[in-house]
C-alpha cells in the first residue's frame, strides 16, 4: 500500500517544435521533457552586453583579451512560458500539421506517444487551453509480425509529416508504417466528388477552397481522412532493415526518402558487409494506398543513421553518418564529405577529404542557417558547433564542406549535446538538451562579399543576408522543377546562382540569448546539512520544523557536469535584525519630499528608490496597541519622536504611499492619516458616517498611486481618491456597492489594458484602475474608477472555483461552495515578464490562482474577459477549522504584495504557513513554502544593506531582514542551486563530520594501445583520430564556496562507480571507528579484456590552509587500497561492528578495515551475474542485491559467525537499476526499479504458501513510472518541535534520468482506501490533455492471490484542486467527507512526514 508522487516534473528536453500555434500569426515553440509537454511565446528585450573592439574597428563576437571593451545594446529573445500539461504518455516525437479549421486560426501538433499512439491537438482560444481532434491508436495484436519480434515500446519508433501537411508518416514496430492523410484546401481528398456538369470551372472550386488560415472550415468532418498501415517490405523488399525515414520537399505528391538494409549491419563485419546501406526514395498515392519508387541509391556507408530533409536552393536530402555526410539530390546524385580518418577504413564511397576534422557525428543535428545559401549549423555530440555549407553549380550541388566555429566566435556556447533544434525565427534557434542546459541562441554573420559593381563589408546581426546586396545581373531565369508545386522565392532563387567564388571571407558569431534549467541526469543523490548563517543557527536552536538538510545532486554530462542542490523550502539570507519588541506588523516606506530644502541624504535617497521610514505595529505588555514610527539611516533605525506621528493613536492595519510616494497613508482601525514626505501630518480621515453616526472599523486596505480601498467591519466598501494635492475625498458610491455586503476587495492598475475593460466614464488622469470586489455571496465584480455606480464585469460563481470563470458561468444552488476569505489582484512574474492573476484564499487557508485571459466571442471582433484556474498541489502545513458559509474567518495577516524582490514580482502569504508565490517565465505559479515556522507580518525592504530584500515579524515577535538568495532557480516548485563544474560527476556523498562533499569525476582523454610484447601490431598504430575514454578522479569539495580543495587523479580508463562516506572499525583491539570515505572504482579496458575494480578508503584530515583561500584547510588522506577481480559497483554499510559490503564482479563480499591498510573480507556470496546494486537496511544486517538479468536477491548478514545468508529471490528475471529497502511499522517491502522503467514491489513472507518456505520473493504490485531512475534514497522522516519519536514512516526518494524526482512513500490501509477511491473518481472526472488514460499509462498489475494492492497515482491525486467546488463535494462524499480528504492530503504533501526532512 504505497504512493507514487513526482515531486519535480522533469526537466530533460526531448523534443522541440516550432510553429504558429496560438494563432495564425503566433510564434510559438512547444517542448517536451517526456511526459511534460510546454507551450512557450517569445519576448524580445533589450540587454546591454559587453563586446570588445578591436583596434582596426572590427567587432567580434565574445571578448578577446587586450581588446576594448564597451557596452552595447543587444536584442535578445526570451522564453515565455504560456501553459504546461503533464501527460499520461511519453512522447517520442512532435510535427507540425496546417489544418484549415483550426479553432485559433494557427497550426495543429501531431503527438507521437510511446505504445504506438498519435495525438492531434490544437489550441483553443475560447478555453485557453489545448483541445484534442483526434487520437489513433496503432497497438493492434493482428499487426504485429513473429511472436519473437520485440514489443512496440521496445522498438524505434518515430513521427513524419509531408511539408505541405497532406499525410504524415508513423514508423512504429520494426517495419510498419502507418499513414495519416489530412484534407487539405485543393486536394484530391477534398475536391474528389467535382463534376463539370454542375459544378464551376475546376480551377474557380479550387480557388475557392483555398481559404485563409481564419477562415470558413472547409466542407469535411475531420481534418483527417481514415488512416492505413503498410509493410514497409510491402514498398520494397529490400527494406528488410529500416533506419529512417524522412518527407522531402519540392514534390507534388507526398515523397519521403528511406534509408535502410538488406542485412543487419555491423562494425565487426567490415570485411565482409562494407558498404550495406541504400537510400531509396518513394512517392504515395493516398486514394490508391500504394507507392512508387523514385530513385534507390545503394553501396552506401554502413554507419549512416539520419535522413535531413532539405529546401530549396540545395534540396535533395543529407545522410547523416557517425563518420560523414552524404548528400543527394532529386536526381540520386551524390557527394560526400569524410570528416574523420575511419572514413576511410570503413568504406569504399567516394568522398571528399576533409579528415583532418576529426569529427565524431554520434549524435549530430543538423538545422538550416540560411535558405538563401542553404547552409546548415552542426551541433556535435559534445556540444561543438560547425557549418556544412554546399557549393552549388547552376541548380546543382557539387561538393560539401565543413568549418568548426571558433571558440572565441561563440563554437562551444552549448554545453553538450543536443536532443532537438527548432528555428524559432530570423537568426534564433532553440536546442534542446537532455545532458544539459536547452538554450535559446542567436548569432550574427560577418562577411565581405566581391561583386562586379563594388566591394564592401557588411554585418547582418540577425542572421539574414540583406536583400540589396543582390544584383539584378545576377539573377537567372526560373526553371520549373519537375516535382515542384509552385514558384520558389524569387530571392532563394536570386541567391542560389551566386558562386562560390562570390564569398571571400565569412563567419558566424554565436550567443545565448536564454535557457531553460535542466537538472538530468541525476546520477547520483547524497544528503546533507548545509549551514546558511545565523538564520540557520537560530531556527535550530528555537526548534523550529527545519531540519536543515538539503539534497546534493549530481546533474548533467560532459562540460555540464555539477551539484545541484535542492530544497523543498526557501532558507533566506538573513540580512540583520531590529530592535522593534513586541512586533506585531511592519511596513516599509518609499517617500519622497517636495520641498526644495529637502536634505541631500533624503535626495540621494529619493534617486536611488531605498525606502526612508518604517511603522510598526506592536502589542504592549499591558495589551495597549500602539504604533511607532522609525527613519533608516547607516546605523540601522532611529525613532521618530519629534513631529506629528501619534504612537498612541492605536494599531496601524495597513500602510500605504500615494501619488508617485508624496504623500504616506496609515491605515488605523477608526481613521486614516496622511503625512507628507517628512512625515509631517496632512490630513486625519475619519471613518464615521454622517447620516448614521455609525463608526465602522477598518478590516483590510488596498493601494494604487490614487485610490484607496478599504473594507470595513460592516462588510461596507470605502473608496477614497487622492487630488493633486495629495488630500483624499471619498469617491461616490452607487447603490449596488452601498446594498452589497463585501468580504474583501483589491484594487489593480491594468497599465498595459490586459483585462481590456472599458467603463462610460474613463479618465486618462487616473489610468485603468481597477476594484475587484468579493461578496458574502461569493460573486465577483469588478468596477472601472472612478465610476462606481455600474460594475463592468460580474461572475456569480466565483465561490464554486470552476475552472473556467466567466459571466456565463451557470450558478447551482444545490452545489457546494467554498469559504472564501481574500482576494487579491496582482502581477507575478521576474524581470522579463509580469502578468496579473487573481489569488483566493478560502478559510481552510487554500490558495487558489486564476489567470485571466481574453476569449473570442463567436461573430463579433470583440473579446471577453474570462479566468482560467491554474493548477496547485500546494497544501497548507497548517489545516484551520472551517467556519460555515456567511460568517468567514477574518485574518490579521493578509495576502502582501512585493514588486521588486531580488528581481521577482512575488505575493507573500503570511501566518503559520508561510510562502512565496513566485512566477519563473519557464513555468506557471509555484507556492513554496519558507523555512519560518510563522510570520506575523512583512514588508519589502530596500535599503543600501539589504537590497530588494524583505523584513518580517516572527512568531516570537521579533523583525528580522532578509534576502532571498541568490542564484536559486523555483521552476520545479523547489529550490534548487546549480553550479557547474566542467567534468561529469560519476558519484557523491557528504562526509557528516566535517560536512565536505566528495566527488567522483570523469573526463574524456585519447587512448592509446599501449606497448605489449604479445601484441607486436598495436606499436603499428598510426591514427591521429584517437578513440576516447573517460579518466577519474577523486576530489573533495567545499560546499560553501563550491570549489575544489583537493583532488587525485584514477588510472587511464578507471572512473568511480561508488562513493560512500560510512562509520568503520579502525582498529581491531580498540575496536575505534571512524567515519570514513570508502570509494569503489571499475578499470574499464574494452570486451576483450577483464575489468577489474579497486577499493580506496580516505579520510579527510585538516592541514594548514593556502594563504588567502581558508576553505583549503582539509585534504584526503589515503589509508587503505585493495585490487579486486571484477569491477566494485556498490559499496554500503553493514552490521553493527564497522565493515563494509562491497559487490565485486560477480561476488558481494564483506570486508574490514585492519589496521595495517589492508581490507580483511570476512563473507561472501556468490551472485553469478554481475551485481548492479547492494542496499543495507541500516543497523540490521538485511541486505539487498540487483543484479543486470536475473533480479534480487534478499539476504542476511550474521556476525557470529560471519556469513552471508541468502533469504529469497525473485521468481522473474528484471533488469534491476536501483533497489532499496521500504520499511512500512512491521512490514518490510523491497522496492525494485527496472530498465523498462517500472517499479516493482516485493515483500519476504515465509509464512505465504506460494513463497515456497521464504525462498521466492511475494510480488505485491507492479507500477509504470516513465521515468528511469539512476538510484534510491531512503529518507527518515523529520522530527517534529513536539515529538520525540519518529513514529512517520519512512519515505523512498527516486531521481531519474529526466531530470525529475519522485517518492514512494507506505500508506496506512485507511488512507490507501481513501487515495484509491479518489483516484478512481479524479481518473473519471478530470479531463486528461492529449486524449490518454492515466489508468493504462500506469499499467498496474496486481497478484490477488497474495493480497496485494495497487500503487496509489500521486500525480491524479495532486489535481484535486483544479475540480470545482461542486465536483470536490462530490468526491469527498464518495470517500468519507472533506476533512478525510484533507487530513490525507495534507499528511502526504503538506506538513506531514512525506519529504519533511529537505
Amino acid at each position: 500500500m504505497q504512493c507514487y508522487t513526482e515531486l519535480t516534473p522533469p526537466t530533460a528536453v526531448t523534443h522541440s517544435l516550432s510553429l504558429p500555434f496560438l494563432s495564425a500569426t503566433a510564434n510559438n515553440l512547444l517542448v517536451a521533457k517526456t511526459s511534460l509537454l510546454q507551450i512557450f511565446s517569445f519576448k524580445q528585450v533589450i540587454e546591454v552586453n559587453q563586446v570588445t573592439t578591436q583596434s582596426d574597428g572590427d567587432t567580434p563576437f565574445l571578448p578577446v583579451s587586450g581588446a576594448f571593451v564597451r557596452s552595447e545594446k543587444m536584442p535578445t529573445t526570451k522564453l515565455v512560458l504560456v501553459a504546461q500539461y503533464e501527460l499520461s504518455g511519453t512522447i517520442i516525437s512532435l510535427a507540425r500539421v496546417k489544418i484549415s479549421n483550426s479553432k485559433s486560426g494557427g497550426e495543429a501538433v501531431l503527438v507521437a506517444l510511446r505504445d504506438a499512439k498519435l495525438s492531434l491537438v490544437e489550441w483553443d482560444p475560447e478555453r485557453y487551453s489545448i483541445s484534442t481532434i483526434s487520437i489513433h491508436y496503432y497497438e493492434r495484436e493482428d499487426l504485429q509480425g513473429s511472436p519473437w519480434e520485440p514489443d512496440i515500446g521496445q522498438c524505434v519508433n518515430y513521427l513524419t509529416v509531408d511539408p505541405r501537411s497532406r499525410c504524415a508518416a508513423f514508423k512504429f514496430g520494426v517495419r510498419h508504417l502507418a499513414i495519416l492523410p489530412f484534407h487539405q484546401a485543393g486536394d484530391d481528398l477534398v475536391i474528389d466528388d467535382y463534376d463539370p456538369a454542375i459544378d464551376d470551372d475546376r480551377s474557380k472550386l479550387s480557388k475557392s477552397l483555398s481559404l485563409p488560415t481564419n477562415g470558413d472550415a472547409l466542407p469535411t468532418e475531420t481534418p483527417y481522412a481514415a488512416s492505413f498501415v503498410l509493410s514497409l517490405l510491402a514498398l520494397d523488399p529490400n527494406l528488410t532493415h529500416p533506419l529512417h525515414l524522412a518527407f522531402l520537399y519540392e514534390y507534388r505528391e507526398p515523397t519521403f526518402g528511406v534509408l535502410s538494409s538488406q542485412s543487419a549491419s555491423s562494425s565487426a563485419l567490415l570485411h565482409d558487409r562494407r558498404d550495406t546501406l541504400s537510400y531509396s526514395v518513394f512517392t504515395l498515392d493516398l486514394e490508391q494506398r500504394a507507392s512508387t519508387t523514385l530513385l534507390s541509391v545503394n553501396n552506401l556507408p554502413y554507419d549512416l543513421y539520419q535522413v535531413v530533409p532539405l529546401q530549396l536552393p540545395v534540396g535533395g536530402a543529407v545522410l547523416v553518418g557517425t563518420n560523414e555526410l552524404i548528400h543527394v539530390d532529386q536526381a540520386g546524385k551524390t557527394n560526400g564529405v569524410a570528416l574523420n580518418d575511419f572514413a576511410k577504413n570503413s568504406t569504399s564511397f567516394a568522398m571528399s577529404d576533409q579528415s583532418d576534422l576529426a569529427m565524431r557525428l554520434e549524435g549530430c543535428f543538423l538545422e538550416q542557417l540560411r535558405l538563401d545559401s542553404g547552409e546548415m549549423l552542426m551541433i556535435l555530440n559534445s556540444g561543438e558547433l560547425a557549418i556544412l555549407g554546399f557549393k552549388i553549380d547552376g541548380r546543382s550541388v557539387s561538393g560539401l564542406s565543413v568549418r568548426r566555429i571558433a571558440e572565441e566566435n561563440g563554437g562551444f556556447v552549448v554545453q553538450n549535446g543536443a536532443s532537438c533544434v527548432s528555428t524559432i525565427g530570423r537568426g534564433r534557434m532553440f536546442i534542446g538538451s537532455e545532458l544539459a542546459d536547452s538554450v535559446v541562441i542567436g548569432w550574427s554573420r560577418r562577411y565581405t562579399k566581391l561583386k562586379r559593381q563594388r566591394s564592401r563589408a557588411n554585418l547582418d546581426m540577425d542572421g539574414e543576408e540583406d536583400a540589396s546586396d543582390i544584383d539584378e545581373d545576377d539573377i537567372e531565369d526560373d526553371e520549373d522543377d519537375l516535382y515542384s508545386s509552385a514558384k520558389t522565392n524569387p530571392t532563394l532563387e536570386e541567391a542560389s546562382t551566386f558562386p562560390s567564388s562570390e564569398i571571400v571571407n565569412e563567419e558566424y558569431g554565436f550567443r545565448i540569448h536564454d535557457s531553460i534549467q535542466n537538472l538530468a541526469p541525476l546520477t547520483d543523490v547524497a544528503l546533507g546539512r548545509q549551514n546558511y548563517g545565523s538564520l540557520e543557527e537560530e531556527n535550530s536552536a528555537r526548534g523550529l520544523s527545519s531540519s536543515g538538510l538539503e539534497l546534493i545532486a549530481a546533474t548533467g554530462c560532459g562540460r555540464a557536469g555539477g551539484l545541484t542542490t535542492i530544497r523543498r523550502e526557501i532558507c533566506p539570507q538573513l540580512a540583520g535584525r531590529y530592535d522593534i519588541p513586541d512586533a506585531q506588523g511592519i511596513w516599509a516606506i518609499c517617500a519622497r519630499s517636495l520641498s526644495k530644502d529637502a536634505s541631500s541624504e533624503s535626495a540621494s535617497d529619493n534617486k536611488s528608490g531605498h525606502d526612508r521610514f518604517i511603522i510598526a505595529s506592536r502589542v504592549t505588555q499591558k495589551g495597549e496597541e500602539q504604533s511607532v514610527a522609525y527613519s533608516i539611516n547607516s546605523t540601522g533605525l532611529e525613532e521618530i519622536k519629534d513631529g506629528d506621528f501619534d504612537p498612541t493613536a492605536g494599531a496601524t492595519i495597513d500602510v500605504g504611499v500615494l501619488n508617485g510616494g508624496t504623500r504616506i497613508v496609515q491605515v488605523l482601525r477608526g481613521e486614516l492619516r496622511t503625512y507628507d514626505g517628512g512625515f509631517g501630518l496632512a490630513q486625519i480621515f475619519p471613518m464615521t458616517d454622517e447620516v448614521t453616526e455609525a463608526e465602522p472599523k477598518v478590516v483590510s486596505a488596498s493601494f494604487t498611486d490614487h485610490f484607496v480601498l478599504l473594507i470595513r467591519d460592516d462588510s461596507s466598501v470605502m473608496v477614497l481618491r487622492a487630488d493633486e494635492g495629495g488630500d483624499l475625498d471619498e469617491v461616490e458610491r452607487g447603490d449596488d456597492l452601498l446594498t452589497t455586503e463585501w468580504v474583501s476587495g483589491s484594487l489593480y492598475e491594468d497599465s498595459n489594458d490586459v483585462l481590456r475593460l472599458e467603463s462610460d466614464e474613463d479618465s486618462e488622469d487616473d489610468g485603468n484602475v481597477l476594484i475587484f470586489l468579493l461578496s458574502a455571496t461569493g460573486s465577483l465584480q469588478i468596477y472601472r474608477l472612478p465610476d462606481l455606480r455600474q460594475p463592468v464585469y460580474v461572475a456569480d460563481g466565483l465561490s464554486f472555483l470552476p475552472p473556467f470563470l466567466s459571466t456565463e458561468f451557470t450558478v447551482r444552488r444545490s452545489a457546494a461552495r467554498d469559504t472564501l476569505t481574500e482576494i487579491l489582484v496582482a502581477e507575478l512574474g521576474d524581470s522579463i515578464h509580469k502578468s496579473p492573476y487573481v489569488i483566493l484564499r478560502s478559510a481552510n487557508d487554500d490558495l487558489t490562482i486564476y489567470q485571466p485571459y481574453q476569449s473570442p466571442v463567436e461573430g463579433k471582433r470583440k473579446t471577453s474577459l474570462r479566468f482560467l484556474k491554474i493548477s496547485n498541489p500546494h497544501q497548507p502545513k497548517t489545516q484551520i477549522e472551517t467556519s460555515d458559509y456567511g460568517t468567514p474567518v477574518q485574518r490579521d495577516q493578509p495576502l502582501r504584495v512585493m514588486h521588486d524582490l531580488c528581481d521577482y514580482s512575488t505575493v507573500f502569504i503570511p501566518g503559520a504557513s508561510p510562502g512565496f508565490i513566485l512566477k519563473p517565465r519557464s513555468s506557471p505559479p509555484r507556492v513554496i513554502s519558507i523555512q519560518v515556522a510563522a510570520v506575523k507580518g512583512i514588508s519589502s525592504l530596500h535599503t543600501p544593506s539589504c537590497e530588494r530584500g524583505f523584513a518580517y515579524v516572527d512568531s516570537e515577535g521579533s523583525v528580522r531582514v532578509a534576502q532571498l538568495p541568490p542564484g536559486r532557480d523555483y521552476s520545479t516548485g523547489w529550490v534548487t542551486h546549480k553550479s557547474c563544474l566542467g567534468e561529469e560527476v560519476q558519484a557523491l556523498d557528504c562526509h557528516d563530520k566535517t560536512g565536505f562533499c566528495v566527488i567522483g569525476m570523469s573526463r574524456k582523454v585519447d587512448f592509446k594501445l599501449p606497448e605489449d610484447e604479445f601484441h607486436y601490431e598495436w606499436s603499428l598504430e598510426e591514427t591521429l583520430f584517437l578513440p576516447q575514454v573517460d579518466q577519474g578522479s577523486i576530489k573533495l569539495l567545499d560546499r560553501a564556496t563550491m570549489s575544489i580543495i583537493d583532488s587525485h587523479d584514477l588510472d587511464p580508463s578507471e572512473i568511480v562507480t561508488s562513493i560512500k562516506s560510512l562509520s568503520l572499525e579502525v582498529s581491531e583491539h580498540t575496536h575505534t571507528r571512524h567515519i570514513l570515505v570508502a570509494i569503489g572504482t571499475a578499470v574499464l579496458r574494452g570486451e576483450d579484456l577483464p575489468s577489474h575494480g579497486r577499493i580506496y578508503i580516505y579520510d579527510i584530515i585538516p592541514v594548514v590552509p593556502e594563504p588567502s583561500q581558508p576553505q583549503t584547510g582539509h585534504k584526503l588522506k589515503l589509508i587503505a587500497k585493495e585490487e579486486v577481480k571484477g569491477a566494485v559497483t556498490a559499496i554500503s554499510a553493514i552490521g553493527t561492528q564497522g565493515f563494509l559490503l562491497a559487490t565485486q564482479g560477480q561476488k558481494c563480499m564483506v570486508r574490514g578495515l585492519k589496521e595495517d591498510g589492508t581490507l580483511l573480507p570476512v563473507a561472501f556470496m556468490d551472485m553469478q551475474c554481475y551485481v548492479s546494486v547492494a542496499k543495507e537496511l541500516p543497523g540490521t544486517g538485511l541486505c539487498l542485491m540487483g543484479d543486470a538479468i536475473k533480479g534480487i536477491w534478499f539476504a542476511g548478514y550474521t556476525e557470529d559467525p560471519y556469513q552471508l545468508r541468502l533469504f529469497g529471490k525473485s521468481s522473474q528475471h528484471l533488469e534491476v537499476l536501483a533497489a532499496d529497502f521500504l520499511p512500512d511499522g512491521t512490514a518490510l517491502y523491497l522496492v525494485v526499479a527496472d530498465a523498462d522503467c517500472n517499479i516493482h514491489i516485493f515483500q519476504f513472507d515465509p509464512e505465504h504458501p506460494k513463497s515456497l518456505s521464504g525462498q521466492r520473493l511475494l510480488q505485491i504490485s507492479t507500477f509504470h513510472t516513465g521515468q528511469p531512475p539512476t538510484t534510491t534514497l531512503l529518507l527518515s522522516p523529520s522530527p517534529t518541535k513536539t515529538t520525540t519519536t519518529q513514529t512517520s514512516p519512512q519515505t523512498l526518494l527516486l531521481p531519474s534520468r529526466t531530470g525529475s524526482l519522485s517518492s514512494l512513500c507506505p500508506l496506512p490501509p485507511h488512507h490507501h482506501r481513501t487515495l484509491a477511491a479518489l483516484t478512481s473518481y479524479l481518473q473519471t472526472t478530470l479531463p486528461h490533455p492529449l486524449g490518454l488514460n492515466p489508468r493504462a499509462y500506469r499499467a498496474v498489475e496486481i497478484d490477488s492471490s497474495v493480497g496485494g494492492r495497487a500503487v496509489v497515482d500521486g500525480n491524479v491525486v495532486r489535481r484535486w484542486g483544479e475540480l470545482g467546488s461542486w465536483k470536490r463535494g462530490e468526491g469527498e462524499g464518495r470517500v468519507g467527507g472533506a476533512g478525510e480528504v484533507r487530513g490525507v492530503l495534507g499528511g502526504l504533501w503538506g506538513g506531514g512526514p512525506g519529504v519533511g526532512g529537505l
